[in-house]
């Protein structure tokens, strides 16, 4: 079963070479790793439809560590942002990245995903769970 084919997504999916899921504070961050091409946006879309299965989703996509990005992972992202915006909430991206710039402004969807530069840091949850704390 893809992950198109049934709305409801798994509670919280495991990490993947390609993507994994944090909570910080009120974000859902999703984090895509590599390379997100036809191959490889399936593994981050599991992530995503997880993070928007709720009521008001506040979700982050972290794409700063991401190598390669290509219309199969817009397609991810725009689906994603759909589901989010039908249950009242929101989804944003993370990236500093001047080539998803241009694929963004490329695309028409710079006004859709106005690129966050960092991920806004939450006053109710300085470390991240699940992830070791910074030095």
């Amino acid at each position: 079963m893809t992950p198109e084919s049934d709305d409801r997504a798994p509670e919280r999916p495991a990490a993947n070479p390609y993507a994994r899921t944090r909570v910080n504070g009120e974000f859902t961050v999703v984090e895509a790793v590599g390379e997100i091409d036809l191959a490889t946006a399936g593994f981050l879309a599991e992530h995503l439809d997880a993070a928007t299965a709720a009521d008001r989703p506040d979700v982050l996509v972290d794409l700063r560590q991401v190598e390669f990005f290509d219309c199969s992972g817009l397609r991810v992202l725009c689906r994603a942002e759909s589901r989010a915006r039908e249950r009242g909430g929101r989804l944003r991206v993370v990236t500093d990245a001047p080539r998803l710039h241009r694929l963004l402004r490329a695309c028409g969807l710079w006004r859709r995903f106005p690129p966050l530069l960092e991920s806004p840091e939450s006053p109710e949850s300085p470390e991240s769970p699940g992830f070791p704390e910074k030095a």
